[in-house]
C-alpha cells in the first residue's frame, strides 16, 4: 500500500497497522489481501480493490484458486504483478493445506484421500490425473500429475505414471483424476484405464490400490464399489 493511501486511511483500517498491532489472525480476508495487494489504483485503496475481488469469489477466498492469470489481469487495478502474486499466494495456500492434510492421509481410507484432493481437482476445467505414491508400509510419499487432458478425457502414458513411481521408491499407487462436470461417476474409459494401469503395475510389481474420480465435491472410489480389477 502506497503511503498516500495509507495517510488517507483511518488508522484502525489501516492492514499493516493492525497486522502490528493485533497479529495477522485477527486481520479479516480483505485486510490480509489489501497487504499482499501493496496498492490499490487512483479511484480505490488497496482494501476496495481487495473487497472487490472478495466479492467476485463470493466472500469464500478458497475460490480465489479458481481465477486464471488471465482473468486476473483484466480486473481493473490488477496487473501482471499482482495477478502473478496472487496465483502464487493461492498455490501456496493449496500446498500448504495439503501438506497438514497430508499426514491424516490413508491409503486404506478413500475418503481421506478424495477429501486432500478435493479443493485442487474440482475446480480444474481440464481433466488431469494424479498418482499418489505410498511405500510397502502405506506412508505417502507424494504424488504428481503424470497426464492432462481435454475437458472429456485424460491421455496417459502408462511410462511416466510407472517411472514416477519408481522414482520415488513407491509400491503402492492411489489414482486420482477430475471430471470437470462435476459428476463423479466413472466412464467406461476410465473403467478401461484403470485397468490396464493395474495390469501394467503387476508387471513391474507395484500395486494400484484405488482410482478415485473427483467431482463436485464428491468422490467415487473404484475400491469402495468393488471396481478394481
Amino acid at each position: 500500500m502506497s503511503h498516500t493511501a495509507v495517510k488517507n486511511m483511518p488508522e484502525s483500517e489501516r492492514p499493516y497497522e493492525r497486522f502490528l498491532r493485533l497479529g495477522a489472525e485477527a486481520l479479516s480476508d480483505a485486510e490480509l489481501l489489501a497487504i499482499i495487494l501493496k496498492t490499490g489504483t487512483q479511484n480505490m485503496t488497496s482494501m476496495d480493490l481487495a473487497r472487490e475481488l472478495l466479492s467476485e469469489c463470493h466472500g469464500n477466498l478458497l475460490n480465489l484458486y479458481e481465477f486464471s492469470y488471465e482473468e486476473l489481469i483484466e480486473h481493473r487495478g490488477i496487473g501482471p504483478v499482482k495477478a502473478i502474486q496472487l496465483k502464487a499466494v493461492a498455490e501456496l495456500s493449496n500446498r500448504i493445506a495439503k501438506t497438514a492434510s497430508g499426514r491424516q492421509l490413508s491409503f486404506r481410507d478413500p475418503e481421506s484421500v478424495a477429501v486432500y484432493y478435493m479443493e485442487s481437482m474440482r475446480h480444474l476445467r481440464e481433466e488431469e490425473l494424479v498418482a499418489a505414491f505410498f511405500d510397502t508400509k502405506y506412508n505417502f510419499l507424494g504424488d504428481a500429475v503424470v497426464a492432462r487432458g481435454g475437458a472429456n478425457y485424460a491421455y496417459v502414458t502408462p511410462a511416466e505414471l510407472f517411472r514416477r513411481a519408481i522414482l520415488k521408491s513407491a509400491q503402492q499407487i492411489i489414482l486420482l483424476h477430475n471430471h470437470p462436470s462435476g459428476d463423479c461417476h466413472p466412464s467406461e474409459a476410465d473403467v478401461s484405464l484403470t485397468g490396464r494401469l493395474s495390469e501394467g503395475a503387476k508387471l513391474l510389481g507395484l500395486s494400484v490400490g484405488d482410482h478415485i474420480v473427483i467431482g463436485d465435491n464428491r468422490y467415487y472410489s473404484f475400491r469402495e464399489n468393488a471396481m478394481m480389477p
